[in-house]
């Protein structure tokens, strides 16, 4: 009977459009720790041939179907292939390939969880506009699915194979990485953070588009949030009603546990910040557009407004003090 052990068997999966100035380096080092496999997306600069003869497999789309497609093309090979795990990273030259210890390690301890590559370690190598737009997206992938991720962007991962007989993924581009979380978490699938490091791309911008990606993964999430919204309205009714058929039992218990109840205070948290994305996406946009050296107003906003620490447990003292005022004491006798 073979071992969990022997049933790891990890494959790098590499999407690339016109990477042949990266794509060679990337697949050599990343062979050092499992089989590769580049799925070329439509490249016109020679990065397949790069990529072969580096030693990866290549397969080729016939023109650019963008980098969700990619992801699925590069499973659907590692299923036929007998891969238990598939591992992505970016075929630029951003991922250091030597962070596949780490990554690969947590994928072997965890067979049911995606592990993510967090790039925040080092948030300095990301440039402003980026690093805020992840964490505004991280605030709401937390409140969306209750996953408390520093990196939801990242695109350095490890997915178990069988994730995908689970999870259906409708969506394309770069919002499909941002979907399988979401999707995996309601399923009851882990997923865990490791730290890798983010190296600055120095011949090539991203293939990320600040305002057709972001804005595109901006209106997935707005989905989910709306989703989110009516199931707290749903349970604030129900809280009600029950509340009040007792409040008659309990004077003063049902505004207090209200009150100090951690689902309303994650509300709270989040109703702020869901009134403020439209101005906080714009401001996000704008700050893409500008030069660096212009001053930073956005960083400080997306700091107060979506730190994903307002969405954790409630503040004991605001709590006591509150259950102070709305439970009067016994009076003396």
């Amino acid at each position: 009977m073979s071992s969990g052990l022997a049933a790891f068997a990890p494959i790098v999966v590499v999407p690339v459009f016109n990477e042949a100035e990266t794509i060679g380096e990337v697949v050599a080092a990343a062979r050092a720790h499992a089989p590769v496999l580049v799925v070329d997306d439509g490249s016109d600069d020679g990065s397949a041939a790069a990529a072969r003869a580096a030693g990866a497999e290549v397969l080729r789309h016939p023109r650019r179907l963008g980098k969700g497609q990619a992801i699925r093309t590069g499973v659907a090979a590692a299923r036929s292939r007998r891969a238990s795990v598939v591992v992505t990273l970016d075929g630029d030259g951003q991922h250091d390939p030597g962070d596949l210890t780490a990554v690969l390690g947590a994928a072997r301890g965890a067979p049911r969880a995606i592990v993510v590559g967090s790039r925040l370690a080092e948030a300095g190598v990301l440039p402003p506009d980026r690093l805020n737009a992840i964490r505004v997206a991280g605030f709401f992938v937390n409140w969306a699915s209750g996953l408390k991720l520093e990196d939801t962007q990242s695109g350095y991962r490890a997915y178990p194979v069988t994730l995908f007989d689970e999870v259906e993924l409708r969506h394309g581009g770069f919002v499909l990485e941002t979907e399988v979380l979401i999707a995996a978490a309601a399923r009851g699938w882990q997923v865990r953070e490791v730290p890798v490091q983010a190296i600055p791309r120095a011949r090539r911008r991203s293939r990320f588009r600040p305002l057709g990606d972001g804005a595109a993964i901006g209106a997935y999430l707005a989905g989910r949030v709306v989703a989110r919204w009516a199931r707290e309205a749903a349970a604030a009714g129900r809280a009600v009603v029950i509340g009040g058929s007792n409040l008659h039992r309990a004077a003063g218990a049902g505004p207090a546990d209200w009150w100090c109840h951690p689902r309303r205070r994650r509300a709270a948290a989040a109703a702020g910040a869901t009134l403020a994305a439209p101005a906080l996406l714009a401001l996000l946009a704008l700050q893409a557009l500008v030069p660096r050296w212009l001053p930073d107003v956005v960083t400080p906003l997306v700091r107060r407004l979506c730190s994903q620490a307002r969405l954790d447990a409630m503040d004991e003292t605001e709590c006591q003090t509150f259950m102070t005022l709305a439970v009067p004491s016994e009076p003396p006798r």
